[in-house]
Formats: C-alpha cells, structure tokens, sequence
C-alpha cells in the first residue's frame, strides 16, 4: 500500500481511518519479527523507556494480571500506563492511563507520530498498537507501564521493551503454529521476554523445563510458584508470601474463580520484586483486589455469563467455576471459535457443564462456520444447533431460556464481543 502524507491527514482521519488503514497496510496479519518495529520505536526515542516496566505473557490469566498490577500502582500513588489486547467491544480498550482508556485523540496523535516516523517500514496492526501504548505513556510521563504481551514472547512486539521485571503466567498448549508444539516449546519462546540480572516470576507451580532452561541461559532471576513464594487462603481472606515478605488479610480478587488466587500471587511477587524502585504499602494491595475489572472473564450480567475461555486450559477452569456457582434451572451454551483453537478439547472440558448448546458461525478466513463447529464437538460429546451468526445462537437461546438457567457465551473474543452488544441493545 502506499504510505500516506500522515501531515495532511493527521487532522482529518478519525480513529476508525486509522485502524482500517492498519489492517491492510502489512500484507501478514502476524509477523514475528522485532527488527522492523523496534527500528521506529527507537525512531521516535522511545526505547529505552522511562517508565519502569513490567511485561506479562503466559497462556492464560495475562488480562487479569495485567489489570490487577496496574491496579495496584495506581491505588500507591503512581502514574500507570497499562496495555491489553485484544479489546472487548473498543479498541480504545487497549491503552489506558490510571484507569482510563485512551481517547480517540489521543490514539490519532500517536498513530500520526507512527506513520511520520515509520516511513518506507510496513507494520502490521498490532505493532501500530504496541508503538501507540509506548508513545502515549512517555507523552504522559508514566512512573510505570504494565505491557501484555500478545503472542509468545520472544518475538512479540512488546518485547522490544528490556523488561525490569517480567511474569509468566502459565504455559498451555495454544498457538502452536506460532510457538512450537509442546510446552516446553512454547515455555522456552515465552520466556524470551525474561532479561538478564532482572527478576522473573513464573505464576504457574510445575513450569516446563524449556521456561527453566531458558531461564537460566538468559541468567534471569527466577521465582517460581510454590518454592519461591505463595499463598494460603482462608475462609474470607488470604495472605501471600515471599522470601522475608508477608502480606496478610488479603481480601478476594474482585474477579470470580479459584485461578485469580494464582494470578494474583504472581503479581505480588512481581510487585516485590520491583518493590526497591517502586514501593507498595500493603493497603494499596488490598484496594486493588477490590477493584479489579476486566469484561468478558466469567463476567456475569443477570443470566448471562461472558467468559473469553478458547483454549483447553481456560476452558477447565471456566468450567470449574460454572460447577462452582451453581443455578436452580439448566445452563445453555452459545459457542463460536475460530479455526486454529482446540475445538474439541474446549467442548470435551464444558460438555458435562452444558445443558444444551448454540452454535455460532464466525466470520472467515479465521472463523469456524457453526456447522463445523457443531460437527466438531459432538466428536467431544457436545451437542447442538448450529446457526449463522452469534446474533441468531443468540436470539435462539434468550428464547428458550426460562427463569432460572443461566446462558454462557464463550469461545473467542469475537464471540464475547458481539453477545455484549447484543446484551446491551
């Protein structure tokens, strides 16, 4: 595509010009390669940052620690940039500082910096992205930015940023056309985002011993879960400890389910881990586990359960969380996903959980067809009707259901995103 006079249209072009301008620019939705990204980051001095810097990957569970570690920063006092994706119903989602999502202007201004400084480079969408979250928290002079990664690690744009503290999450078996087959593949690609000399906390209790050996060759300081640090809860709160740090009394995440416990005690490691550069009272902990907000993670809205669940690992836990919260009347399934997910692995997890499901079509090339997806998971013992769309599933199951069931919307983010506007409506 040619390169635009980014000048002239720098007060012209809305935010949504932008972002399809981005979708088609790079002939490759995913391309991983950092020379090309971190050429224009530097291009436009924002490497190294100013920000402390905090990078999540993992297979699961990265939104919610993500959300929670921003959090805590924000309730001690400090400016925090904090960067998601994907996003749930806005890409404004994406970015935030202190809590709030970045405006549309905001978004044009850097996106504009973006396309002045890239020149004869071609970026894919998400490097767009990555690139604006970095600008827009140097512009507001963050104390501190807490990055997601979005796939892998080792070659995610994020990872331009030299980390002074990253987390692991947890390691499951996704994007294996990207990351290699087995977890101690992928283990190994995640833990590229790990520095030398600087902490690395793996959330995950067994982690495979690619992440270790990778680990060690990089010479990062490794703590893993359940040797390094932990937690023990209680009826009503819970405490977490670390080497000589104890933190007590803590109250519940905000968000439902056993695996926020997980999540949360990593975050805490990170945070004391980076505590000598950015101090934390105890009190600032506890108000963010209050807090916490992220849609679509077993987000419940009356009868409705939104859950971005679309791998086997977060499908198993999703479902120990429907077993967990039980209702009096039957629970109904509206399913879409795309084709590169564990179709039969998602459906063997939830069937024992489902009363009946929806299946919904999702647009191509990545979006599986509701026939197929229905034929794919009565292969798993999930059966169903397949529909066109995830407005038709949608319309079929609010018109079966009676008072007392509850309805789950699952399988991508697509899926989530347009039930929530469905819901809204």
């Amino acid at each position: 595509m040619p390169r635009i006079d980014a000048t002239s249209v720098a007060a012209e072009w809305q935010l949504a010009d932008w972002l399809a301008y981005q979708e088609q620019l790079h002939p490759r939705a995913i391309v991983l390669d950092l020379e090309r990204v971190r050429e224009v980051a530097q291009r436009l001095g924002l490497l190294p940052p100013r920000a402390v810097t905090l990078t999540v990957a993992g297979t699961n569970g990265k939104g919610s620690s993500v959300t929670l570690a921003a959090g805590i920063y924000q309730a001690a006092g400090y400016r925090v940039g904090r960067y998601l994706s994907p996003h749930l119903l806005e890409y404004n989602e994406r970015i935030a500082v202190d809590g709030v999502d970045a405006s549309d202007q905001q978004l044009c201004a850097a996106f504009s910096a973006i396309e002045r400084a890239r020149s004869e480079i071609l970026l894919t969408y998400f490097e767009f992205g990555t690139l604006a979250a970095l600008w827009i928290f140097r512009e507001v002079r963050c104390d501190v930015q807490v990055l997601e990664v979005g796939l892998g690690g080792r070659l995610d744009a994020v990872n331009i940023v030299d980390a002074d503290c990253a987390l692991i999450t947890n390691i499951g078996i996704d994007h294996t056309d990207w990351l290699g087959p087995d977890r101690d593949s992928i283990g190994r690609e995640k833990a590229g985002i790990l520095r030398p000399g600087q902490p690395a906390i793996c959330a995950e209790r067994a982690p495979p011993q690619g992440l270790i050996a990778e680990a060690s060759r990089l010479e990062a300081r490794l703590q893993i879960a359940g040797t390094d640090f932990g937690f023990d809860k209680r009826s009503g709160d819970w405490s977490w400890t670390g080497g000589a740090a104890t933190v007590t009394e803590l109250p519940p995440p905000a968000l439902e389910g056993e695996v926020q416990y997980v999540n949360a005690s990593g975050v805490l490691a990170a945070v004391r881990a980076l505590h000598d550069r950015l101090p934390v009272p105890d009190h600032a902990i506890r108000s963010a586990l209050r807090g916490m907000r992220l849609r679509g993670r077993y987000e419940k809205r009356e009868r409705f359960v939104l859950d971005v669940a679309h791998n086997v690992e977060s499908a198993e836990v999703l479902a120990d969380n429907l077993r967990a919260d039980p209702v009096s009347g039957a629970t109904w399934l509206v399913l879409g996903m795309l084709s590169d997910k564990p179709v039969e692995g998602v459906c063997s997890a939830l069937a024992s959980e489902i009363d009946g499901a929806w299946f919904a079509s999702l647009p191509p090339p990545r979006g599986l067809g509701g026939h197929v997806l229905a034929r794919r998971s009565a292969q798993s013992g999930l059966d169903g009707i397949a529909c066109d769309s995830v407005e038709a599933a949608f319309r079929a199951v609010v018109a079966r259901a009676e008072p007392g069931d509850r309805i789950l919307i699952c399988g991508s983010f697509l899926t989530v995103s347009a039930a929530a506007r469905l819901i809204d409506e």
